[in-house]
C-alpha cells in the first residue's frame, strides 16, 4: 500500500487513534484526502469506520457527540473544538426517486463503501499512517486531471441525478477534463435534474458558479445548465452582430462570468444579465443587431427563475435590480455618480461598476480603453464623495422632518419635501445648508398642496 506524506490535523488524528485503539479500522476518507493529494486546501476531514454508530458513540464517551445520521451511520464529534464526521461502512439500498437510498446496509469491509461513491478522486482514504487505500484509481485521475464515475456513470447519475450537477461543479473547481464515458452519460441523463429539489439545485449553482474554471464548463456544458434554467437555451448560438460584441450571447455571458470576482451573487448576475437579449432583438435598415431594453426582460427572467429556486429575498431584489441597471450608462460627471448612489447606496453603485468592467471585458475591442477609463473616473468621483461625506441621502441633509413641518408642512408633504430637496442637493442645484434648504422649500413647496413631483 502506497504511503503518502500528508499531515493529518492532530484532532482528526486522535480521532483515528481512539478507533483503532478500541479495535475498528478508520480512515480519512473523501474530499480531504482528493484535496490534500491535489495540495489545495482542506475544509474538512471526515473519518469512515468498521465501527458501528452505536460502538462509535461509545468510543467517544466523555468527549461532545451529536447524533448526526445515525440512520445512515453518522456521528459528529468535537475534539479540541473542531468537528469531525465519523460514518460506518456502508452499501446503499436502491435508489427510487434518483436522490437517496431507500435503505443503507452497515459492512465491514472499506472497499464496498468506496465503491458506491461518486468519482474515484473521492473514492479514496488515508489511515493514520498515511497509507493511501486508492482501488479505483483516483489518485491517478488525479495525476490526469480526469473526472470520472466509480464503476458504471450511468448508474451512479441514476442513484443520484445531483451528481450530475455535482460533476460539472467539480470540472469548474479543479479544471479537469470529464472522462468521455462519465461526460455522455451526465448529458444523456440531464433529465432526472428535473426531479431534484430546487434547493440543491440552486445550492450546486451558486457553488458552480464561483469556481475558477466556470465558464469553461458552462460553455461545454451548456445543456446541463439549460436543465436547470431552460431560459439560458435562446441564448445559445445567438449571433450579436454589433460592433460592441464579437461571440454569441451565451460565448458573451460564460466569459463575463469569468470577468468577475467569484462572489456568488456577482457571478449570479452575469450568469442572467444578458438572458432576454433574444426576446429584445432587432435589426436596423443596415443589418445591425439591437437589443433595446434586454436588461429589463433579463431582470424579469431572473426574478422567475430565482423565485423558482427558492433564493432568499435579498440575493433576489439586489440581483434583479443590478440586472436591470446593467446598461445604463451616463457620462462620469459627479452630480450623474452622486444621483446613482442616491437612488440606491454605495456599495449597490460599486458592484454595479463591478459588473459594467466584466461585461466590457467581455465585449470586443471597439471603445473598450474608453469604456473602461469612463468606469476608472466613476470610482474616484464615488470614493471622492465618500471622503467627503457628501450629502447622499436623506439623513445627510441639514434639515429634517421637524424643520419642513415647521414651514407648515404635513403628513406625506413633509418626506415629499424632504425627497425633492434631497434631489436638488444631489444634482447641484441648492447648497446643503440649513438656510438654502429651507429656502428652496418654501419655493418649491405649498404647505396646502404638498411637494409636486419634479
Amino acid at each position: 500500500m502506497k504511503i503518502l506524506d500528508i499531515k493529518i490535523p492532530k484532532y482528526a488524528a486522535q480521532a483515528l487513534k481512539m478507533l483503532e485503539n478500541a479495535g475498528f479500522e478508520a480512515w480519512c476518507v473523501g474530499g480531504c484526502v482528493r484535496d490534500s493529494i491535489r495540495g489545495a486546501q482542506v475544509h474538512d476531514w471526515d473519518i469512515c469506520t468498521s465501527a458501528l454508530p452505536e460502538q462509535t458513540l461509545a468510543v467517544f464517551d466523555g468527549l461532545r457527540t451529536i447524533p448526526t445520521g445515525l440512520k445512515h451511520g453518522t456521528v459528529t464529534v468535537i475534539i479540541d473544538g473542531e468537528q469531525v464526521e465519523i460514518t460506518t461502512y456502508r452499501t446503499d439500498g436502491d435508489y427510487l426517486d434518483h436522490r437517496r437510498p431507500e435503505s443503507v446496509q452497515f459492512v465491514r469491509d472499506i472497499r464496498s463503501d468506496l465503491e458506491r461513491r461518486d468519482f474515484t478522486i473521492n473514492a479514496m482514504c488515508l489511515s493514520l499512517r498515511g497509507e493511501l487505500f486508492d482501488p479505483f484509481g483516483g489518485e491517478e485521475d488525479i495525476r490526469r486531471g480526469v473526472l470520472r464515475c466509480v464503476g458504471d456513470p450511468k448508474k451512479r447519475f441514476d442513484e443520484d441525478a445531483l451528481r450530475i450537477l455535482r460533476a460539472v461543479r467539480f470540472a469548474a473547481k479543479t479544471g479537469f477534463e470529464v472522462e468521455e464515458n462519465t461526460a455522455h452519460a451526465a448529458m444523456e441523463m440531464r433529465g432526472l435534474l428535473d426531479g431534484v429539489s430546487a434547493e440543491r439545485i440552486y445550492a450546486e449553482l451558486r457553488s458552480l458558479l464561483v469556481q475558477p474554471h466556470a465558464g469553461e464548463v458552462l460553455r461545454r456544458f451548456r445543456e446541463i445548465i439549460a436543465q436547470v434554467i431552460p431560459e439560458v437555451r435562446p441564448c445559445f448560438d445567438f449571433p450579436q452582430n454589433n460592433p460592441h460584441h464579437c461571440c454569441d450571447v451565451w460565448e458573451h455571458i460564460t466569459h463575463s462570468v469569468d470577468n468577475i470576482r467569484p462572489d456568488p451573487l456577482l457571478r449570479l448576475v452575469m450568469l442572467l444579465h444578458d438572458i432576454g437579449k433574444p426576446d429584445m432583438f432587432f435589426t436596423d435598415e443596415s443589418g445591425m443587431a439591437h437589443f433595446k431594453k434586454h436588461q429589463f426582460k433579463s431582470a424579469e427572467y431572473a426574478d422567475e427563475i430565482l423565485r423558482r429556486m427558492r433564493s432568499d429575498n435579498y440575493t433576489r431584489e439586489h440581483a434583479c435590480a443590478l440586472i436591470a441597471e446593467h446598461d445604463t450608462r451616463f457620462p462620469p460627471k459627479r452630480k450623474n455618480v452622486a444621483k446613482f448612489i442616491s437612488k440606491y447606496d454605495m456599495q449597490f453603485f460599486m458592484d454595479y461598476l463591478e459588473i459594467r468592467r466584466a461585461d466590457t471585458l467581455a465585449q470586443s475591442n471597439y471603445k473598450r480603453a474608453e469604456k473602461l477609463a469612463a468606469l476608472d473616473e466613476m470610482a474616484k468621483i464615488a470614493i471622492q464623495l465618500e471622503e467627503e461625506n457628501a450629502c447622499l441621502k436623506l439623513s445627510d441633509l441639514a434639515i429634517n422632518g421637524r424643520d419642513a413641518a415647521a414651514l407648515g408642512l404635513k403628513g406625506k408633504a413633509i418626506g415629499d419635501a424632504l425627497k425633492q430637496t434631497l434631489a436638488a442637493v444631489v444634482e447641484e442645484r441648492v447648497p446643503n445648508e440649513r438656510g438654502a434648504l429651507l429656502g428652496f422649500i418654501r419655493e418649491n413647496c405649498a404647505a396646502e398642496s404638498g411637494c409636486a413631483d419634479e
